[in-house]
């Protein structure tokens, strides 16, 4: 039922009346386009509800859902941060958060664990993988974007948040979890014979020093015989710009690494790679799939126009925008997440909607997830400039044959068949 026939509605049972008399009251009012009527409109939207609402509520909370409506209508990944959400952010910028632990993402449009990190307060609720959330604090899960679902599982330190879980099998129940202080899970690697294995699952204030203890350490593992890294950036749904670019600028030794385009067209700022690639010269494969975004692809895109690595797996998610945080008050007011420009590769590609096209497509496998992309959120910003190349036919797994990681095997195999032309299939599986 719209507004108008409630209003009628009302009127017929007889307490409604004063609510149709100022509803056609207001609608009789002429269009209003300056800014000082809109705001003026808005003043007496605030006190109609303010005075009006069945159950009275506080100034700062309409003024709260008004900013955040203001900013969530305007595109997928603007919002506001009220106060604590935004102390929050600050903290996991520099390496942890007030969280439960659980990496998750969204598949079917509901929100799903992709696994819990190591003695959290989810592991200690026993949460597990393909655990599906269908609410949290009684907020239903579905049709929601992942930062959304992210930054309502965050909060202080010490304070509860309640999921109702979905599992197979089974009855829906509820757990009520206590955050703690989580940190971003840092870089993990290990060496897979004469191969040196890197995965970054998320960008902060640490993983550049740490890739490079990382690449140090497996170089003094292997020795001279070191046939070249594999960089996993499968699920890693971003973070922190800068680090993205101190990671592309670990394996350039020059060009552009990224650019970032905002409104105007004299609003460019343009980051460049510095002489000293770590690897030095070896190959590199980076792994990619739908999880893969923003300060990921960021990274994947720059390798690879300077053709310094290799992109396999599957299409990344799209996320080529970017956000800023402008604080309110110096933070007592919250800050505004907005959506102030856009990446581009070193060749001029727009990441946004596109996302990163691997050179050589391999399957997840039967049990990958379905991702939800970029192109699926409500409001998302339109892709920009030429459409990007057509996703190649996957390689699949042999039937019948059992991986641990398939995509992880043709990893390998690529960087063991030295003569392999970049962007064609490996004709032996691993």
């Amino acid at each position: 039922m719209n507004r108008l026939g409630l209003a009628a509605f009302g009127a017929v049972l007889g307490f409604g009346l004063a609510l149709a008399a100022s509803h056609f009251a207001y609608g009789a009012i002429g269009p209003m386009f300056g800014t000082e009527n809109q705001l003026s409109r808005f003043g007496l939207a605030f006190e109609r509800v303010r005075d009006n609402y069945l159950e009275k509520p506080s100034d700062r909370t309409l003024i709260e859902n008004a900013i955040g409506g203001m900013l969530t209508n305007l595109d997928a990944h603007s919002s506001y941060f009220d106060p604590r959400t935004f102390e929050a952010m600050e903290t996991k910028a520099a390496g942890a958060y007030g969280g439960v632990g659980i990496i998750i993402t969204v598949k079917n449009g509901v929100a799903t664990i992709v696994q819990p990190v190591d003695d959290s307060p989810a592991s200690r609720a026993k949460l597990k993988a393909e655990d599906v959330i269908l609410s949290i604090d009684g907020v239903a899960t579905k049709g929601r974007t992942l930062d959304d679902i992210s930054t309502q599982l965050r909060g202080n330190i010490g304070t509860s948040v309640k999921l109702q879980i979905g599992r197979a099998s089974a009855k829906p129940f509820t757990v009520s979890l206590k955050r703690e202080q989580i940190e971003v899970e840092r870089l993990t690697y290990h060496r897979e014979g004469d191969v040196g294995y890197i995965k970054i699952v998320a960008f902060s204030d640490r993983t550049d020093p740490d890739l490079r203890m990382a690449v140090a350490a497996l170089k003094r593992q292997i020795g001279p015989g070191i046939k070249g890294y594999v960089i996993d950036l499968r699920n890693n749904g971003g973070g922190v710009l800068q680090a993205a670019i101190d990671v592309s600028d670990d394996f350039l030794n020059d060009g552009e690494i990224v650019s970032v385009r905002g409104r105007s067209a004299g609003d460019v700022e343009r980051f460049d790679a510095h002489y000293g690639d770590i690897a030095e010269g070896k190959p590199v494969v980076l792994l990619i799939n739908g999880g893969t975004a923003s300060a990921s692809e960021i990274v994947a895109g720059a390798l690879q126009d300077h053709g310094r690595a290799t992109i396999m797996g599957t299409l990344s998610f799209g996320k080529g925008s970017v956000q800023s945080i402008l604080p309110l008050d110096n933070g007592a007011g919250g800050a505004l997440h907005m959506t102030t420009a856009r990446y581009y590769t070193p060749a001029g590609r727009s990441i946004q909607v596109t996302g990163i096209v691997p050179d050589i497509v391999v399957s997840g496998g039967p049990d990958a997830p379905d991702y939800q992309r970029e192109v699926e959120l409500p409001h998302h910003l339109a892709a920009e400039g030429p459409p990007a190349k057509p996703l190649g036919k996957a390689i699949e797994p042999d039937p019948g044959r059992s991986y641990d990681d398939f995509q992880l095997s043709m990893a390998l195999a690529f960087l063991h068949k030295t003569l392999a032309v970049r962007g064609t299939a490996i004709p032996d599986h691993a």
